[in-house]
């Protein structure tokens, strides 16, 4: 597991517990006050003469009681997860210090397997070189894989959303996308499959079930775990699924997908190892805020669905982020597999215009 999941979730904690702290003062200070009220208002009754005016400050007395008391249960349930904050605090910071631990040991490892790499790749190319010495140089042409053609049917599209903390507007992405597809001009040609809380077995099933041409994830990832959801009511931490397993899974379809675009924060990292599955990828090179995610997403699958090519889409989403002025207009990253080419490849067209 990677520290930076866990620092995340101490930092993500601690400023909600201290969120709750600050109402637990403001619900005090509220009952304070109230009591106060209370105080003064069965004085005022106690001095007057007035028979009605003591009614009327006792019933003043009696309606400040009540809010005194609200407040200090609504205080004592802000104190109670306050003190559950605290502890989901401390337990991510347990695992932040084990994690920090074992990639301390990883990277030791992996730079053993770099200088032995660096021993053994000198060997080779000390091989290679004798063995060119000895044989002519054959000129090697590399082919591009032709991508099918699209098939007469619909463009399957399975989005899958997981926000188990609640903290993203998943199917608020989802629902721009859907309207985004509406306003297109072959909008008859794409199913989508939407998922907002999405669990493993929503990607298993939709992968064997649905067939999908592209796989869409939004929601937390780092650059080699993504998270997804538990099957529970409750908000929790949700479950990871590190990126080698969620590419083998992309793997183990019966038709793998031509697309895998993942709108999470430093999901780029994972391109390299989903486009030896898949022809073409999609990442987040940083941190991406939900109106960045949600603006990118509409406007690339807009374009999909407008006849242009993957190349096109994923240019014109980013346009519609610098447009927008937003910063991270950057941060969406397209990279294909060695064989294939984004500017050629087309999801969704008409049957007239393949027959042109």
């Amino acid at each position: 597991m990677q520290a930076s999941y866990y620092r995340r979730e101490v930092e993500r904690k601690s400023r909600a517990r201290a969120d709750a702290d600050k109402k637990v003062g403001e619900c005090r200070r509220k009952e304070a006050d109230k009591r106060t009220a209370v105080t003064k208002a069965r004085q005022a009754a106690a001095r007057s003469k007035s028979a009605s005016t003591v009614r009327s400050k006792l019933r003043e007395a009696d309606r400040y009681e009540k809010q005194a008391n609200g407040a200090a249960s609504e205080a004592a349930a802000w104190s109670a997860k306050a003190a559950k904050l605290g502890r989901e605090a401390a337990e991510a910071s347990a695992r932040l210090a084990k994690a920090e631990a074992a990639e301390q040991q990883a990277a030791e490892r992996a730079r053993q397997r770099d200088m032995d790499e660096v021993t053994r790749r000198a060997t080779a190319e000390r091989t290679e070189v004798h063995s060119r010495l000895a044989v002519t140089e054959q000129q090697v042409t590399t082919m591009l894989r032709q991508m099918p053609a699209p098939r007469p049917e619909k463009l399957r599209v399975l989005i899958l959303g997981a926000a188990s903390a609640g903290d993203l507007r998943v199917s608020r992405e989802q629902e721009q996308i859907r309207a985004a597809v509406e306003r297109s001009l072959h909008r008859d040609l794409i199913e989508v499959d939407a998922h907002p809380a999405a669990t493993a077995d929503h990607l298993l099933d939709g992968l064997t079930r649905f067939r999908p041409h592209v796989v869409h994830f939004s929601g937390h990832s780092e650059s080699d775990l993504i998270v997804f959801e538990k099957d529970i009511d409750e908000a929790h931490a949700g479950a990871i699924i590190t990126a080698q397993a969620f590419a083998n899974a992309i793997k183990a379809a019966p038709e793998p997908p031509l697309l895998v675009l993942l709108n999470a924060c430093h999901s780029a990292a994972q391109l390299p190892r989903l486009v030896e599955v898949v022809p073409f990828a999609i990442g987040m090179a940083d941190e991406i805020d939900d109106a960045t995610a949600i603006t990118y997403a509409a406007r690339f699958y807009a374009t999909v669905a407008d006849g242009q090519s993957i190349q096109v889409a994923h240019l014109m989403g980013r346009a519609r982020l610098e447009l927008d002025g937003l910063p991270s207009h950057e941060l969406p990253t397209l990279e294909c597999a060695p064989d294939v080419d984004a500017t050629a490849t087309v999801l969704v067209q008409p049957p007239h215009a393949s027959l042109s």
